[in-house]
């Protein structure tokens, strides 16, 4: 299986490596398709915003709901969430050729959000590079059946992955 996971307890360290290897692929002339998050700290709150970029070029989207200060609950909007995972579908050709995604996350886990789309580009043959953090780790590796490739929060390491991988890489 083509499929590569990436896991910091540095927080937002994931986010910030998935889109430095995003911009690194799409430089070399790669089609890369998915979606790569941003977040923003908030002065005075102790909740970022979090915005997930359709990749290659498409709309920001903010994923996280405002629940205030006391609020304990998932801040993940559901809904943006399946707005982006549309936004992908309909940008996912027979070009594609790398789909990275922020993270499998609660949505994946319980079978939402981007997991059709991951197991439809590995069907494809379609390499995949995610991020996934430890709540979501044993669904994850439930549904990679133990065939995903954990990469270092490095960039290098992960652009290395990503050319082994790829059937064609630009110079």
């Amino acid at each position: 299986m083509r499929i590569a996971t990436v896991m910091s307890d540095e927080r937002g360290r994931t986010d910030l490596i998935l889109a430095e290897v995003a911009v690194a692929l799409m430089a070399k002339g790669l089609q890369v398709a998915g979606v790569v998050q941003t977040n923003f700290d908030r002065p005075g709150r102790s909740h970022c915003d979090m915005d997930i970029q359709v990749l290659p070029d498409g709309p920001e989207i903010r994923i996280n709901q405002q629940l205030g200060e006391g609020a304990h609950g998932c801040r993940l909007d559901a809904g943006a969430l399946e707005t982006a995972v549309a936004q992908v579908e309909a940008r996912f050709s027979e070009d594609v050729d790398i789909l990275i995604l922020n993270k499998f996350g609660k949505q994946e886990a319980e079978g939402r959000g981007f997991r059709a789309l991951i197991a439809e580009a590995l069907a494809r043959g379609i390499p995949v590079l995610t991020g996934v953090n430890r709540l979501n780790a044993a669904a994850f590796d439930q549904f990679a059946e133990g065939m995903a490739e954990p990469l270092a929060a490095e960039a290098a390491q992960i652009l290395s992955w990503c050319h082994a991988r790829l059937p064609r890489v630009p110079a």
